[in-house]
Formats: C-alpha cells, structure tokens, sequence
C-alpha cells in the first residue's frame, strides 16, 4: 500500500475562483448571523420569561444551544478559508470537526426524540404530566441526549481515523466529513467504520420508530376530541416539532445520498449544506413564528 503520512487536510469545497468563493463567503455568513441570533433570542426568551418555564421550552432552549454549536464547528472556519485563500487544516483540526459534528448531530437527534415523548406525555398522559415529565427527569434526559452524541462521536472520530491514507490529503468539501475522508483510506481498511455506520443507522432507525410509534398514539388521541378547534389547537403544539424533525431527517438523508457517489461533482460538495446549515438557520424560525408563546414573550421584549 502506498501510505501517505497527513499531518493537513485540504478542503476543496468551493472552486478556486475568487469571486465565487467570496460569494460562498458572503453567504456562509449571513446564514450564520441568522442562525446565531435567531438561536439566542430562543435562548434569552425561554431562560428570562416565566411562562417559558416548562419542559418544552427547557428542550427547546437546550436545542438552540446545540443549533451554535453545531453550526459554528463548520461555518467560520470555511469562511476564514475563504476569505484567507487558505484551504488547509490540521489533522487535529479535521478530527475535532468530525467529533463535533457528529456529537452534536447525534445530540440534536437523541433531544428530537425526548422532545417527542414529550408531546405524547402532554397530549396522551395530560394527569399524570407533571409527574412524568418532572424537573430532575427532564434534566436526566437531557444529559442522556448529551452523553449519547459524545458517545457517538467519539466512536465515528476512532472509526474514521483509524485507516491508513493512501493518495491525496484533498478533502472535497468545505469542513471535513466522513465520507470524504473515507475516500482518501487504503482500500479494505474502511470496513471499522462501515460496521460503526451501520450499527449506528440501526440504532437511530429503533430510535425513529419509537418517534413514530409517539406520533401514531398522539393523532389517535387528537382524533378523540370532539371539536375540531380543539383537535386543530392540540396538534398545533406539535406542528413545530414535526416540521423540525422532518427538515433534520430529510437533509441528513439527502445529503447521505449525495455522499454516495465518488465524483466530487457540484452537487455532491453542496449537499452537506443542507444538515449542516439548513436545520439551525430554520429551527428558531419555526418555532417562533407557530408558536404563540414566544411570540407574546417576543412581543414584551420589543414593548
């Protein structure tokens, strides 16, 4: 085999023109302006109004922080490249954004699905709400989804890094991901990780039908109620949450299919853009605009 020692990445997301990397750069940063203070007014609202002191909003405020996080492990640093003309990175540096994004990834899915158990807590056990979803339980559950996308990315991040690399160090694409570094091992030494992918998909797939199995017992319950004001405005609560769970699944498993092919073409090096900038731009939007209490929490900061 011929093993090449990396001590650096280069990321090859964008092309070599100026002007369109500047355009990339530009846009980069608007999308991640919005995302930061969308993310940080949920943030504020839901730690300084008293009424935004249930569960929902506490998932809520802990999704937001994951959303910065997330988002801010790939955006600046593609941006600095951009500006800079500089595409390196250290390997320690590929690494750490393989954990991160993975670990807030995993995160972002593991509250997802305490966020839908606890609309079916609210919807289908309202009497015994208050003791299901309890301050020390929900705290519980939110180290839990913490732990588990640690958990995650620390066993992706010793998967990936664990081959040779035989060829080139040119990552394509604008932050370093797994597929593409994939790519760059010897062949027959990925199989360590494909075993992790797949033990992985798995487990998120029993997690998904636990969600849907959720979701099933909540229209069977809103289905029941008599009125259709009262059946609209019940389901409405969960509206925000199905639409975030959609938009995060969706964008992972289209950028999945776009990972699959070989060819760094155009469209292969922009789908990770949808899992990476789509779901925390979007995320305080829909749950800010469809949702009445932060709207009125909105409504007092501003006067």
């Amino acid at each position: 085999m011929n093993v090449t020692l990396i001590t650096e990445f280069l990321l090859m997301g964008f092309p070599d023109d100026q002007v369109l990397q500047r355009l990339y750069a530009a846009f980069f940063s608007l999308v991640y302006l919005v995302a930061l203070m969308g993310n940080l007014l949920i943030i504020t609202l839901t730690t300084i109004d008293q009424h935004l002191q249930t569960p929902m909003y506490f998932f809520l405020k802990n999704l937001s922080l994951i959303d910065i996080c997330y988002i801010s492990v790939t955006v600046p640093k593609s941006v600095m490249n951009s500006l800079t003309n500089s595409h390196s990175i250290s390997f320690v540096g590929c690494a750490s954004q393989v954990f991160l994004v993975v670990f807030f990834a995993g995160t972002e899915f593991a509250l997802l699905l305490v966020m839908s158990y606890d609309r079916y807590a609210a919807i289908c056990c309202p009497l015994h709400y208050e003791a299901i979803m309890n301050r020390g339980a929900c705290v519980q559950m939110v180290r839990a989804s913490w732990f588990s996308g640690c958990l995650c990315g620390s066993i992706h991040v010793g998967g990936t890094f664990s081959v040779h690399f035989c060829g080139p160090n040119i990552v394509h694409q604008f932050f370093c991901d797994i597929p593409s570094l994939l790519m760059l091992a010897c062949s027959g030494e990925q199989i360590l990780e494909y075993v992790f992918i797949i033990i992985s998909s798995v487990f998120l797939f029993v997690c998904f039908t636990f969600m849907v199995a959720s979701y099933i017992y909540i229209v069977s319950t809103v289905l029941r109620i008599p009125s259709s004001q009262g059946r609209f405005k019940t389901f409405s609560t969960c509206m925000p949450h199905l639409t975030v769970v959609t938009l995060f699944l969706s964008s992972g498993y289209i950028a999945y299919l776009g990972s699959a092919s070989k060819s760094p073409s155009s469209l292969n090096l922009l789908m990770p853009v949808f899992y990476s900038l789509l779901p925390p731009s979007l995320n305080p939007v829909i749950y800010s605009l469809r949702n009445k209490d932060m709207k009125v929490a909105l409504g007092k900061i501003f006067g």
